[in-house]
């Protein structure tokens, strides 16, 4: 036994001595996720309503085989034959697998998952359910150690997200100048996407980590103190980044149905 059941803990009845609504955050917690795991799985599986000119959701981007609706490709380039997907998988449930494996092993995710799903534990100064804590020394969980490079691959689909933002920047005939709310909703998404990313303590470690002497490397540590100051926020840019490109996706469906309508400023 450990943790809370160590024998050398107090005993008391009570699960825990806190008045408050402790358990409001991880419930919370528990619903926004769940739901956006619905609604990913849902878009995912859903393949369709995902590009609409000049505008694609992110959960699609970068499209890369035959499959993909027509324009939805970086300049038609297509290296994954249609045949890869006639047994029902969309080119979501490929893309999707890197930004999701990014979260998932994310250490504030962790952190926010492990007490809303798992209740391990579920709030601070509140017993845990579980008799035993191995951490992440072993299956499933010392997968957790790949999240450096889930960092670099989130890396490159910002870059292509970055790309889709910029180019939604034309009209449906292809003319540059022309801004439209899609275009602000797809800037907005890869915007707070890189936040996201630069925040992460991946990002500060890799920048600044395994120097011993901070003056022999003057560039580093500048952009060491950025990354230091973004990351006193990557908790709230985790969740507005996922809020945003959500909605991202939401915004695009709805305009590729033709539910809604991409107004253009001018």
């Amino acid at each position: 036994m450990s943790g809370v059941f160590s024998p050398t803990r107090a005993k008391i009845k009570e699960r825990t001595l806190r008045t408050d609504k402790w358990w409001l955050q991880p419930l919370v917690t528990f619903g926004v996720l769940f739901s956006f795991i619905i609604y990913a799985t849902f878009r995912a599986f859903e393949n369709a309503y995902y590009f609409t000119e000049p505008l694609i959701s992110p959960f699609y981007s970068p499209c890369l085989s035959e499959a993909c609706v027509a324009g939805s490709t970086i300049a038609g380039f297509t290296p994954v034959s249609a045949q890869v997907l006639n047994f029902a998988l969309s080119p979501a449930l490929i893309i999707l697998i890197f930004p999701l494996g990014f979260r998932m092993t994310c250490y504030y995710y962790r952190k926010a998952y492990y007490r809303s799903f798992w209740l391990s534990p579920p709030a601070c100064a509140v017993a845990e359910p579980h008799e035993k804590y191995t951490g992440e020394t072993r299956p499933p969980l010392i997968f957790q150690n790949a999240h450096r490079w889930f960092f670099y691959a989130g890396l490159v689909f910002n870059v292509f997200l970055t790309y889709d933002a910029i180019i939604s920047f034309k009209n449906p005939e292809g003319q540059w100048g022309h801004a439209s709310v899609g275009s602000l909703v797809l800037l907005i998404s890869s915007t707070l996407l890189w936040f996201y990313s630069l925040s992460c303590h991946t990002c500060r470690h890799t920048v600044g980590g395994r120097l011993k002497h901070f003056s022999k490397h003057p560039v580093r540590y500048k952009l060491w103190t950025w990354v230091s100051i973004l990351n006193h926020k990557h908790q709230q840019f985790a969740w507005y980044s996922l809020a945003a490109v959500a909605f991202a996706d939401i915004y695009v469906r709805e305009v590729a149905t033709g539910a809604w309508t991409n107004f253009y400023f001018f």
